[in-house]
């Protein structure tokens, strides 16, 4: 059976593991390149959720990962608050997927 984990600052996470995800409190992009490596490559996991400020700094190591089928590398909002960035990925990714912005009709 497949896993789900989340990333991220440790106030922006602490609450996923009550609904049975696994959370990885990493703020370090070189700890968290090495981390999304780690359960992307060979941890079983289907969906690993990184928070959007955690996303900004290691951008190169999830594009490496967006082509794959799994795991899905999906990126939410953080304690912080909301950036776009996610919405973002949703639309490049539906972009890519449909051939045009059914999004935001742009």
């Amino acid at each position: 059976m497949y896993k789900i984990a989340v990333m991220g600052d440790q106030d922006s996470i602490y609450g996923f593991a009550a609904l049975g995800l696994e959370p990885f409190s990493i703020t370090n992009p070189q700890a968290a390149e090495r981390k999304l490596r780690e359960l992307a490559e060979g941890g079983g996991y289907a969906v690993i959720f990184i928070t959007e400020a955690l996303a900004a700094q290691i951008e190169p190591e999830i594009e490496r990962h967006r082509s794959a089928g799994l795991p899905a590398v999906i990126l939410i909002p953080g304690a912080s608050g909301n950036t776009g960035r996610g919405m973002m990925a949703v639309k490049k990714s539906v972009e890519q997927a449909v051939g045009s912005d059914i999004i935001f009709n742009g």
